[in-house]
């Protein structure tokens, strides 16, 4: 099964589109781990028609928050529709096991006992500074943090975060992540 764990950084945020829908933003940066390859790769906004068909080969797509807000917002680029590839996003998951959200950093220290390497406002200002370099580590960074958690909850059904000091638990059914679905992308790019 091939899968993608992905991320994504924008040029801007929320209050600069004056809206909520994360298709008003824009996209710096792409950041994937493919397991066919077993690589980390990145791509600029000019660049993403290189990732449509890695993304239209997947059987999977993994992300943390990316049914709310990557996808949506990764769908404005793409000429097809993403929505039509499996996909697993560990927030969902959370929510669904445990009734609230939590940030990536929360789940990365408590699980990995390590943190992110920065913030998405820093990837902004990056942007803006041209700093594309650090951009491109960031979220990279960020792919990685997601795909250790995603294989440390498959492995142990469970996902531990800290709050107010105190390590706490999130027990998951990942008995489903890891089976083939029926919903195969159907190629809408002409390769």
């Amino acid at each position: 099964m091939r899968k993608i764990v992905f991320d994504l950084e924008t040029r801007n945020i929320f209050s600069d589109v004056g809206s909520a829908d994360p298709a008003k933003l824009d996209i710096s940066l792409a950041a994937i781990y493919d397991s066919e390859t077993d690589s980390y790769s990145s791509f600029l906004e000019e660049e993403l028609h290189k990732l449509w068909p890695i993304l239209e080969r997947a059987d999977m797509l993994i992300g943390f928050n990316s049914d709310h807000f990557d996808i949506p917002l990764l769908n404005k680029y793409y000429p097809g529709d993403l929505g039509k590839i499996r996909s697993l996003d560990i927030l969902k998951e959370i929510k669904d096991a445990y009734g609230r959200r939590m940030k990536l950093d929360q789940l990365a220290e408590g699980t990995l006992g390590k943190n992110k390497s920065g913030h998405g406002l820093d990837a902004i200002k990056w942007w803006k500074a041209g700093e594309i370099e650090k951009i491109r580590q960031y979220c990279i960074d960020d792919v990685m943090i997601t795909k250790e958690i995603y294989d440390y909850a498959v492995k142990n059904q469970k996902l531990l975060f800290k709050e107010g000091g105190i390590l706490k638990e999130i027990k998951l059914d990942t008995s489903a992540w890891e089976k083939p679905g029926d919903n195969k992308m159907t190629f809408s790019l002409p390769f």
